[in-house]
């Protein structure tokens, strides 16, 4: 009885020596990183690549979601379809939920963005970076202004989507070796939330429901296909996979849109995919009648993590997932919530105000909508994020050399 009980613990002792030394082969130890501009990703993901049919330079895609606090690196298999590799808590974004509207206002972007080798910051006093691209030509036609907005390390944001050292350590390493691998442009999607039809009821009196509605085609588009969808904008605002008809004029972001089409096999998936949605939406409807979503500030959500900086420098300065300080509310304490005025985050530039528009928030359970400024229209990138070239453009006006969306990946 003796034996078999010292075998039990010695196999329990082993195991538990597995489990430590696979916790540290996850995180990496930057003391030891002697080129951080160079440094490979770790043999774990790496190993995840293998398994899931990946090129270790195959094209990748990144999503962020606020409200959740995701951030997500999706690469391409073999099969040209994308799949998730890696995901990573978002250390600090500002603001609230919403896009970034001007200077100051210290909202981190949110739409469709092209990044290039030329995004990537190697000597970011931030530890490293990447450039978001904002403002891209749907920000630039609806007036938006900005600059310099990034991920990066640091765990410390002013309209930034800031990671840790570590973390930003591997999604700069993704984005190098993809580039290396001949993708001309990254494509990063920033969502409020993920766009279910049970958040988006949540949501539905928020002031940027419209905006988010726009983004939302673009969300389905990868839901549906699992490949970055193709990018245009035309009459100030986002379109997502459109093929133009023969003859007709390019997009122009502050045009009028031109003849297009979805391909059919497309508009087929969107259709049966939207039939589900509609069938949720309802579900959502039903759940929380009279409810909506209170979304926290700054300072609510950074209350939630105080805990996390003790002990650390002053720089650390992590917000914590609206998911924590958020809540369900009734729509008449939504509305009262909102119309008091938001307490300045710490160290925060006063919040600049957004143009006033009315926005047209659907009447469902007799809900009033709460008091909205609402920009009319959502952001958009520009070429195929998905083409490869020797060498990426240096702006995003190669339209002419672009492959097909459906043709993105066609190394011969």
């Amino acid at each position: 009885m003796r034996i078999r009980h010292f075998a039990y613990v010695s196999l329990m002792a082993l195991a538990l020596a597995g489990c430590n030394d696979a916790l540290d082969v996850t995180h990496t130890d930057l003391s030891k990183v002697k080129n951080k501009v160079e440094q490979p990703l770790p043999a774990r993901i790496l190993a995840d690549m293998r398994t899931k049919g990946m090129d270790r330079n195959s094209p990748i895609m990144i999503r962020i979601f606020k409200e959740e606090g995701a951030l997500e690196v999706w690469k391409a298999k073999t099969d040209n379809r994308f799949d998730k590799i890696a995901d990573y808590k978002i250390c600090a974004w500002s603001g609230r939920l919403g896009p970034k509207v001007k200077t100051g206002d210290r909202q981190a972007p949110e739409g469709f963005y092209n990044l290039t080798r030329a995004n990537l910051n190697p000597n970011s006093k931030y530890y490293l970076a990447i450039n978001t691209g904002f403002p891209n030509r749907y920000d630039a036609v609806n007036g938006r202004t900005g600059s310099d907005l990034m991920i990066h390390g640091a765990c410390s944001s002013s309209g930034c989507y800031s990671m840790t050292d570590e973390q930003v350590l591997e999604i700069y390493a993704f984005a190098r070796d993809a580039f290396k691998g001949g993708q001309a442009t990254v494509q990063l999607q920033a969502f409020p939330f993920r766009m279910t039809a049970e958040n988006m009821f949540k949501h539905r009196l928020n002031q940027n429901y419209d905006f988010w509605k726009m983004l939302k085609v673009g969300y389905d588009n990868f839901e549906i296909t699992k490949r970055p969808p193709e990018v245009n904008v035309c009459e100030k605002k986002y379109v997502f996979n459109q093929q133009l008809a023969q003859g007709s004029a390019a997009f122009n972001p502050a045009g009028q849109c031109p003849a297009m089409s979805t391909p059919p096999a497309l508009a087929s998936a969107l259709a049966a995919y939207n039939k589900t949605y509609a069938a949720d939406f309802a579900r959502a409807e039903r759940k929380f009648d009279g409810m909506a979503w209170y979304d926290p500030t700054e300072a609510e959500r950074k209350a939630v993590v105080a805990k996390q900086r003790k002990g650390r420098e002053l720089a650390y300065a992590p917000t914590g997932t609206s998911l924590e300080a958020g809540r369900m509310v009734k729509v008449a304490e939504l509305e009262e919530l909102m119309s008091k005025p938001a307490a300045p985050a710490a160290n925060a530039t006063a919040t600049a105000a957004a143009t006033p528009a009315p926005a047209a928030a659907p009447a469902q359970n007799n809900a009033t909508a709460v008091a909205a400024v609402v920009p009319a229209n959502v952001p958009v990138p520009t070429q195929n994020p998905l083409a490869f070239a020797p060498e990426p453009p240096p702006q995003e006006t190669a339209e002419a050399t672009k492959k097909p969306f459906w043709k993105f990946w066609a190394r011969n």
